[in-house]
């Protein structure tokens, strides 16, 4: 299932994103939304959970709580 984390402090790396969520299950894969010119944060992100179950979890337990001072959401990605 693909997440998508939005609200990201531009500090947040993808390595923070992967622990928050492998704590709630297996992460597949993760990807930080870079600006192409700058390199820099567009403050949102994708992972990807193989095990519904688990992302649905993970969704329950991190949408609306604080990473880097920042309220993140974390909601099912649009196909």
């Amino acid at each position: 299932m693909k997440l998508l984390v939005r609200n990201l402090s531009r500090s947040t790396t993808e390595q923070e994103i992967r622990i928050l969520f492998s704590a709630h299950g297996k992460v597949t894969e993760c990807s930080l939304v870079l600006d192409q010119l700058t390199g820099k944060s567009k403050g949102f992100a994708f992972v990807e959970m193989p095990d519904e179950s688990e992302a649905k979890s993970a969704i329950a337990a991190l949408h609306e709580t604080r990473l880097a001072k920042n309220r993140i959401r974390v909601k099912i990605a649009q196909k």
